[in-house]
């Protein structure tokens, strides 16, 4: 296999973040058994514009560390992710305690294209494992087409 990274690009500020690192400035999208996958972090999913689906990936996973304050924003954005871009979204939230002792609930999940649960792993901490239906979404896309009716945006640094 081949190693990549993904250099996150929308910098917390709220924790100082861009203090300590440097925005990325590119999507990572990388294929796996047929699948093309994106690959963001935590904060990224605020950004709409950043996610939008220009690429053709299948699947966006986030990889995250949202507190139990924001908890409801992850999952309306999530399910919102999912149903712009047409997309299968991953979650994946800490569970636990940090060292600010900010509790974070997990709510890791797997939305299908339309933003329908796949899984929903709430508090439990743990591996899953889940089936994505590539046919499913490929007749899901051609039936509504909605990702042909997109704006189109530049980001510029």
């Amino acid at each position: 296999g081949e190693v990549q990274k993904y250099d996150k690009r929308h910098l917390f500020s709220l924790a100082g973040e861009e203090k300590e690192y440097k925005a990325g400035t590119e999507k990572l999208i990388v294929e796996y058994k047929g699948w093309k996958l994106c690959l963001l972090v935590c904060y990224d999913l605020r950004f709409p514009v950043f996610s939008r689906n220009t690429e053709g990936y299948d699947v966006m996973i986030y990889v995250a560390s949202w507190p139990e304050s924001r908890i409801f924003a992850w999952d309306s954005l999530l399910r919102a992710r999912a149903i712009e871009n047409m997309s299968y979204v991953i979650g994946v939230n800490r569970t636990g305690e940090d060292d600010d002792h900010y509790y974070h609930p997990g709510h890791s999940q797997v939305l299908d294209c339309l933003g329908a649960d796949v899984l929903q792993a709430k508090s439990k901490e743990g591996i899953f494992t889940v089936e994505l239906d590539m046919d499913m979404q490929r007749e899901t896309r051609e039936k509504f087409g909605f990702l042909e009716d997109r704006d189109t945006f530049t980001l510029q640094d």
